[in-house]
């Protein structure tokens, strides 16, 4: 049953980047417009997934980081909450044409992540994988950024397996698709490649305001 709700989610998405679902063919600037086009407003806080939500328990995560950095190194839920925590508010939107206006997490700044590991030179993009298979491609330089973290809390409570706990990747200015859920592995690379849905049509690189959302 699993993996027909899989496949079948597959190939709606597939389908989806073949037909340029909710593509207008139009940009903005996120500087003057609060939503990117081709996008509409909601209060809900839709799931999507792979038809699959790993049931981990803090005492079974853990976070690694490898490839092109000087300091390779893993974090168990305890050491990753003694890192430096804090909050941020932010909108986010997924390429299925949702927007959620003001959200407010509780987590670690990726730059934080960046001073510990020390991604060499030659590192220009970073593979994020989680623990239900999924991988995203997310360049190097839109990872060191201020507003980017990795997120533990959402609205004032932990954040749900649905939703990717207990720990997820937030990158509020590419599509959600790029917030990696259950994230597991971060491997930093010395080229960008296509993650899970890059290589099934979707954009190398995912900005809304440019409505990147199909390769």
């Amino acid at each position: 049953m699993v993996d027909r709700i899989k496949d079948k989610l597959i190939r709606t998405k597939e389908e989806w980047a073949r037909t340029g679902r909710g593509l207008t063919g139009e940009s903005a600037d996120p500087g003057k417009v609060r939503r990117p086009p081709g996008q509409r407003v909601t209060e809900d806080f839709p799931v999507l997934d792979l038809g699959i939500q790993p049931n981990l328990s803090t005492k079974e995560w853990a976070l690694s980081a490898a490839g092109q950095v000087a300091h390779p190194l893993k974090w168990t839920w305890d050491q990753f909450m003694a890192l430096p925590q804090r909050e941020f508010r932010n909108d986010i939107h997924c390429v299925t044409t949702w927007s959620r206006y003001d959200n407010v997490w509780l987590g670690v700044a990726f730059r934080d992540i960046l001073k510990l590991v020390e991604p060499t030179p030659a590192a220009k993009a970073v593979m994020l994988k989680s623990y239900d298979g999924y991988s995203t491609n997310v360049l190097l330089s839109d990872l060191d950024r201020d507003e980017v973290f990795i997120a533990h809390t959402w609205n004032g409570t932990p954040l749900t397996r649905e939703h990717g706990g207990p720990v997820r990747l937030v990158v509020p200015h590419l599509y959600f698709w790029k917030s990696a859920k259950w994230l597991r592995h971060m491997s930093f690379l010395d080229r960008d490649q296509p993650g899970y849905w890059e290589a099934r049509g979707y954009h190398m690189r995912g900005d809304p305001w440019q409505e990147e959302r199909y390769g």
